[in-house]
């Protein structure tokens, strides 16, 4: 081979290592997540405390990932159309969803298209709401107790609302409604701020929500006539608990970040540290501060043992009330 020969053969073959080694370089780059904008799913219409929840934690999350996360509403079904999304979505870690405590608690009451233990990821624990039995300021009652004597006089045409059917909330009321033997007309909406627009409205006279409701109470149009909780809420020290007022019902509904089944670890890991991060961010604090929503952290792994756990307990809570779908 001549010096011409082998001076061009060598260069290509640099030429050519070069071209593997930039592909390699590429295809490292391009394969690492996450590269492009991640969609989080918030299963409530925008406007609501749990909306705002979700984009304080998307914002957050998109700092520690470098990507914008990017909230998508998909309101109705008791908050569980996040979960049902999941079957469709890819599990490349792009497409995830808030799993309120209704996913684990729905398909012991009606059919679902979802099994919240074998179809999605669990992937990080965050918070938990805290629930408040809330009147309008017309109402002839002014305690949780005056409001029991009204319904028992009244059978059947005091209405509450809530954020959906077989959600926390709603069960809630129910669990309480039965221990002191009352009967409430229970309607649903498809989350907070319809709930909120509902009683301001005077549309009805009683909803159990999230703790939205202060600015109306300090303005005197709301009135708190007791929280579920199993201590007093700091956001209202002076009203009492469900279970001060006599009646043992006790509600909190953690919930998290989940995904699609079959996800990669190293994926998960990733999200799972970025939503961590979320929690030591003062603005996310802040603003479950102001709904009165405790850090509840769970691991991947805590967060999936306590799924399991969920779905089994909720299964025994809704046969104790008699809401258990019925087999077609």
């Amino acid at each position: 081979m001549t010096n011409f020969n082998r001076r061009t053969a060598l260069q290509g073959m640099g030429c050519t290592l070069a071209s593997a080694v930039s592909t390699t370089v590429f295809a490292s780059t391009n394969d690492k997540f996450p590269n492009k904008s991640i969609t989080l799913i918030a299963p409530w219409p925008p406007g609501g405390g749990s909306d705002a929840v979700m984009r304080a934690f998307a914002e957050s999350a998109s700092r520690a990932l470098g990507v914008q996360v990017i909230i998508d509403n998909k309101p109705g079904a008791g908050g569980t159309l996040g979960a049902t999304a999941m079957l469709s979505a890819k599990p490349d870690g792009y497409t995830v969803t808030q799993l309120p405590l209704g996913v684990y608690r729905l398909p012991h009451m009606q059919k679902t298209p979802y099994n919240p233990v074998k179809d999605l990821t669990h992937i990080v624990g965050l918070t938990g709401y805290t629930f408040g039995i809330v009147a309008n300021a017309d109402v002839p009652f002014k305690t949780l107790n005056d409001m029991v004597a009204y319904a028992k006089a009244n059978p059947g045409k005091l209405e509450y609302g809530s954020t959906g059917t077989g959600t926390t909330p709603h069960l809630a009321v129910e669990e309480f409604a039965n221990k002191a033997g009352i009967e409430l007309n229970h309607i649903p909406y498809k989350g907070s701020a319809e709930l909120m627009q509902a009683i301001l409205g005077g549309q009805i006279r009683l909803m159990c929500a999230i703790p939205e409701y202060m600015p109306w109470v300090k303005e005197g149009k709301l009135r708190v006539l007791a929280t579920l909780g199993r201590s007093r809420s700091k956001l209202t020290p002076d009203v009492p608990t469900v279970k001060e007022c006599g009646w043992d019902t006790i509600s909190e509904s953690p919930f998290g970040i989940g995904g699609p089944k079959n996800m990669d670890p190293t994926i998960v890991r990733v999200l799972h540290d970025a939503f961590k991060k979320t929690l030591d961010d003062p603005k996310v604090l802040e603003t479950l501060d102001k709904y009165a929503q405790p850090v509840i952290y769970m691991s991947t792994e805590d967060y999936t043992r306590y799924a399991v756990q969920t779905y089994e307990a909720e299964k025994l809570n809704i046969e104790r009330l008699g809401m258990t779908r019925k087999s077609p």
